[in-house]
């Protein structure tokens, strides 16, 4: 894709017709599953082998399922506009309730069906829905209580159970739906792009979620503009793991299925074993998932006899050479673009000498490592927060890509996205097709060029039509001019790849007046085997400090190397194992907050982030105190998309983060 497209200097756009062959011939996302019946009827469309019982329909078998599902909820005078509650997580049927919510002419309003009851409430609520689809049962008894006397046509529920007699409300199982569906035959609706087609609330790290207003235009762009980037073939397999109902996932879905591939469902307790059985063409996952996938081959070297040990970690520094030469010949090198022509020459000297080397590394070594993952991926598409460039090393030492992409949901949400035959590690490549992106001073606003780092501002087909209901969010949002405030901080390269440095809001100031981002800090530090997460503070201090959640597999294999037995607080998770220093009864005995393990830690964070691409000293880490529950989703620290809700973090550990710096 190229980057001809300049209005001025500060803004970046890639040109370009379409590829997805029907764009012009449809209207609506719904009419796209017509095409694919149509074109790939036989072909399995949706496969989840852990349903109960399993499930694997084809793309003939999908558009019928849908039109039924419409057919059933017209029946019950759901009509043109009608907004409908969507509360459920990943299975067949959540894409079924989707679209068939769509293609009777409704508006659906989704959320994890795990989300906390008030903030359900509030959205169906706030959306104004008159009807509600839910995962099962237990998610009804729990959203009961808040709905109250509130007007609702009817519930459906996901599952087979029965319908409780004596509840007020029409509640249908999915199978009593379908049979309406049946027994009335489905009308289509004449929907236009720009007629709303979903309502999806931010997760966020605080405060209360904003209903994202998406049209049919918006994500049918998606899929046009996926379409420039890769092209799947029919019948390949796509594993699926974040949740179907956000943005991210969601697009991605539409894309793979209105080009015939394969959907396999699948879990984070099911991953390790689906990679292997169902080796995928592609999967779509977040910047955690692809670190607890290199902590885990990390892991397995570490368990290594030395000598092992040596042989790999040999491989991987020369390798590491290897793919900076390689770079550096294809002007691939993010600190290094425009090389010299004897620069180009020593790195293909370089490559030449390496390749033997690297060669018997991925026959001994990364070969093994790609099993892991089924040994059929063509790319892996990595989102949802900045990719740490020991991860972006490691995956292309293997022999993996990783597509790195960047948006927002309220950029539906792909706004530019790293391409097969330019994939520039550290950024997040160019715009999509028809898709500008302008960088401007946090202060006033004025556009920076290119290697200037600042606020990044989107405009393009993707842009959401604004927050429902609220026309004050929207505007401070978008200009009038139509461009979204993202409120992320980048910059572009001359060609106008886009590279993440953090969000605005999470910068944090010293009070020697130097504006920290967090987040490099954070990718440099869990290069560190013995941090699994961490989280950097410091706000009006006088340096930074770090709330760490440690690898105590590593920290116990740590310990009995140095003759150490590490021990817990008595108010340790229960799941954390120790296996490695409990068998040395004749160990000194030391805590976590004890010297040895304290030094470590100290010398592990100063060489990190000493080793990091530009750093200095304010940038290091005065402080730091190790804590073991990890952050999660459960827990209220996590997003949906893994992403740390710092404000729910510092207001759990505000007494010791306060401490941490008193006694600093």
């Amino acid at each position: 894709m190229s980057t001809t497209s300049r209005p001025s200097a500060s803004i970046y756009t890639a040109s370009g017709s379409t590829a997805f062959v029907s764009y012009d011939a449809v209207q609506s996302l719904p009419e796209v599953w017509a095409q694919t019946a149509r074109q790939f009827g036989q072909l399995v469309a949706l496969q989840d082998p852990h349903g109960k019982p399993e499930v694997s329909l084809t793309y003939a078998d999908l558009y019928a399922a849908i039109q039924v599902f419409a057919a059933g909820l017209q029946s019950l005078g759901v009509a043109m506009g009608d907004r409908i509650a969507l509360f459920s997580d990943n299975s067949p049927r959540w894409f079924i309730a989707d679209q068939g919510i769509m293609a009777a002419g409704g508006v659906n309003v989704v959320r994890s069906s795990q989300a906390d009851r008030d903030e359900l409430v509030y959205i169906f609520e706030n959306s104004g829905s008159s009807g509600l689809v839910v995962e099962n049962l237990a998610t009804l008894k729990r959203l009961r209580p808040g709905l109250g006397d509130r007007p609702l046509k009817f519930v459906v529920l996901l599952s087979d159970e029965t319908p409780p007699a004596d509840d007020s409300l029409n509640v249908l199982s999915f199978a009593q739906l379908n049979d309406l569906g049946t027994a009335h035959a489905y009308r289509p609706v004449q929907q236009t792009r720009d007629m709303l087609a979903t309502l999806i609330y931010t997760s966020g790290t605080s405060g209360r979620p904003k209903g994202v207003m998406l049209n049919h235009g918006n994500l049918l762009f998606e899929i046009a503009g996926a379409c420039q980037v890769v092209t799947p073939q029919a019948g390949e397999r796509v594993l699926s793991l974040l949740p179907s109902w956000h943005a991210y996932e969601r697009t991605f879905e539409y894309f793979v299925l209105s080009q015939g591939c394969t959907q396999i469902y699948t879990s984070i307790r099911h991953i390790k074993a689906d990679l292997k059985a169902y080796r995928p063409q592609y999967m779509v996952g977040v910047p955690r998932i692809w670190e607890s996938i290199y902590e885990g081959v990390q892991k397995q070297f570490r368990e290594q006899p030395p000598s092992r040990q040596k042989l790999v970690n040999f491989f991987l520094t020369n390798s590491q050479r290897y793919i900076k030469a390689r770079r550096t010949v294809y002007g691939l090198d993010l600190e290094n673009l425009t090389p010299s022509l004897t620069e180009k020459l020593l790195a293909a000297l370089q490559m030449i000498l390496l390749t033997p080397v690297h060669g018997l590394g991925d026959r001994l070594v990364y070969r093994k490592i790609r099993e892991a993952t089924g040994g059929q991926v063509n790319f892996l598409v990595s989102g949802g927060g900045s990719l740490a460039k020991h991860l972006d090393d490691f995956y292309e030492i293997i022999g993996v890509d990783i597509l790195q992409g960047y948006g927002l949901t309220e950029t539906s949400p792909i706004a530019s996205v790293r391409h097969p035959k330019r994939n520039l590690r550290g950024t997040s490549g160019p715009p999509l097709v028809q898709t500008e992106i302008r960088i401007v001073d946090l202060e006033t606003r004025q556009p920076l060029p290119a290697g200037q780092k600042g606020l990044i501002l989107i405009r393009g087909p993707q842009i959401m039509q604004g927050y429902y209901q609220n026309p004050e969010a929207t505007s401070k949002a978008i200009d009038p001019d139509g461009w979204f405030d993202s409120g992320d901080l980048g910059w572009v390269t001359p060609q106008g790849d886009l590279t993440i440095t953090g969000r605005a809001k999470d910068t944090i100031v010293l009070t020697n007046g130097e504006n920290i981002e967090p987040q490099p800090i954070e990718d440099a530090c869990i290069r560190s085997a013995y941090v699994d997460q961490i989280m950097v503070v410091g706000q009006d201090q006088k340096m930074l400090g770090a709330l760490i959640v440690p690898n105590v597999d590593a920290l116990d294999q740590w310990a009995a190397s140095q003759n150490y037995r590490l021990v817990l607080p008595a108010d340790a998770p229960p799941d954390l194992a120790l296996s490695h220093s409990t068998g040395l009864p004749n160990a000194t005995p030391i805590e976590l907050e004890g010297p040895e393990i304290q030094t470590l830690f100290r010398q592990e964070l100063n060489r990190e982030v000493k080793n990091r691409p530009g750093y200095r000293p304010d940038d290091r880490i005065g402080t730091f105190r190790l804590i073991l529950e990890p952050f999660s989703i459960e827990n209220g620290m996590l997003t949906q998309t893994l992403k740390i809700r710092r404000p729910v973090v510092t207001t759990r550990y505000e007494s010791m983060i306060d401490g941490m710096f008193t006694l600093s």
